[in-house]
C-alpha cells in the first residue's frame, strides 16, 4: 500500500524560518546558562549523524532496545494484540519499527517527527517492508498534541517512543511530553491508548560517558552540527571551529549532559540579536536522564500513563516499559 502524503504541521513565517526554533533559539542564547533544546539537533544532517551514532560501538542503547524487541515478540503480541494503530513520535528512521510490526500485526502506522525529508524517506522505506500497511507520516513537533490523520479515526492507538528520548528532557517537561502524547493517542477514539517507551537504565559512569564521547567523535559533530544549523536557517554567525563538545555525568540527577563549550572569547549574531560568550562558557544541548524501575514508573504515573509491563535486555543496561492511559482522576 502506498504511503500517503505526509501531513505538515510545523509553524514557518514567510521566510520560511521555523517559528519555535527561532524562538527556543533566542531565548535560550538569552539565559544566564545558555540552552537550546535538543530537539532542535534534528535537521536532515543531525537525523542522519544520530543514526550514525546508534551503529557505534559505544552507544548501547539501540542494540540493547532492538535485542528486547526481538527476544520478545510473542510476549509484545500477547499484551498489545492486533488492529492498533502504531503511532511513532520522533520516528527518525524508524530501523527498530519493524521488529514491532511483525510481532504486532497493526492496523496503521503513524510516524511523527520533525525532519520532513528524513521522514518521507524513511516512511518509503518501512512501507516497501510492510506493502499491506497504511503508512501516514506526520510532520511536526510531538511535543505538543498533534492531530491524527483521518485513515485512523476509530482505530486503537499504540504510541511508540523508544530510544530513551525521553531522557532529553527534565522531568517537568517529560510530564508535558507524556501528558501530550495522551491527548493525541487517545483523541477522537473510545478505545483505550498505550504507550510502549524506552528507557535508559542507571549504570557505570565510564560506559555511560563513553557513549555520548566516542572515540570517532562522530557525537561531537552531531552537537556541533546544531550550530551550524543555527547559522543556516537562522542567519547566524556563530564561529563553529571555535566550540568543543562536552559530555559529563551528573550523578546528582541522574543524567548526561552534554555542553558546547566557547574555547575562546566570542561574539556572534542570531536573527540580528548579538550574544557573547566568555571562554569556558557553554551552551547547553542536552540531557539524557537515566532511571530505574521506581523512577520510571513515577515519571509515566505523573505524565498520565499506568506501567503494566516492563522488559530489559539480558545485560539490564536499557528498559521498554508498556504503559495504558491512566483515567483521569481529580482525587486519590
Amino acid at each position: 500500500m502506498p504511503v500517503t502524503e505526509a501531513v505538515r504541521i510545523v509553524d514557518e513565517d514567510d521566510s520560511g524560518i521555523d517559528r519555535a526554533f527561532r524562538r527556543d533559539v533566542l531565548q535560550g542564547l538569552s539565559q544566564r546558562q545558555k540552552a537550546v533544546p535538543a530537539r532542535w539537533f534534528y535537521d536532515e544532517r543531525g537525523s542522519q549523524l544520530f543514526e550514525d551514532i546508534t551503529g557505534l560501538d559505544e552507544y548501547y542503547p539501540t542494540r540493547a532496545e532492538t535485542e528486547i524487541l526481538r527476544d520478545n515478540a510473542a510476549a509484545f503480541a500477547d499484551a498489545i494484540g492486533p488492529g492498533s494503530a502504531v503511532v511513532e513520535f520522533g520516528s527518525g528512521s524508524s530501523a527498530k519499527t519493524p521488529l514491532l510490526l511483525a510481532a504486532i500485526a497493526p492496523a496503521a502506522y503513524v510516524p511523527i517527527d520533525i525532519s520532513g525529508e528524513f521522514l518521507r524517506a524513511s516512511a518509503d522505506q518501512l512501507s516497501a517492508k510492510f506493502p499491506g500497511l497504511p503508512v501516514c507520516p506526520v510532520e511536526a513537533d510531538f511535543m505538543r498534541k498533534v492531530t491524527m490523520p483521518d485513515a485512523i479515526a476509530g482505530t486503537p492507538r499504540l504510541g511508540f517512543f523508544p530510544g530513551s528520548t525521553i531522557g532529553n528532557m527534565v522531568p517537568r517537561s517529560a510530564v508535558d511530553m507524556l501528558r501530550e502524547m495522551r491527548e493525541t493517542l487517545c483523541d477522537k477514539t473510545d478505545a483505550p491508548a498505550k504507550l510502549l517507551i524506552g528507557m535508559d537504565r542507571v549504570k557505570e559512569t565510564a560506559v555511560l560517558e563513553a557513549a555520548y564521547d566516542d572515540a570517532r567523535g562522530v557525537t561531537a559533530d552531531f552537537n556541533l552540527n546544531l550550530l551550524y544549523r543555527i547559522n543556516r536557517e537562522l542567519d547566524g554567525t556563530v564561529p563553529v571551529e571555535s566550540f568543543a563538545h562536552r559530555a559529563i555525568w551528573n550523578d546528582e540527577i541522574a543524567r548526561i549532559e552534554m555542553h558546547l563549550e566557547a574555547e575562546r572569547d566570542v561574539a556572534f549574531t542570531v536573527c540580528d540579536q548579538r550574544f557573547v560568550m566568555k571562554k569556558g562558557e557553554t551552551i547547553h544541548t542536552e540531557n539524557s536522564h537515566k532511571y530505574t524501575k521506581r523512577s520510571a514508573n513515577a515519571l509515566l504515573l505523573a505524565g498520565g500513563w499506568t506501567p503494566i509491563r516492563h522488559w530489559r535486555d539480558a545485560q539490564d543496561r536499557f528498559m521498554l516499559i508498556l504503559a495504558e492511559a491512566s483515567e483521569l482522576r481529580m482525587a486519590p
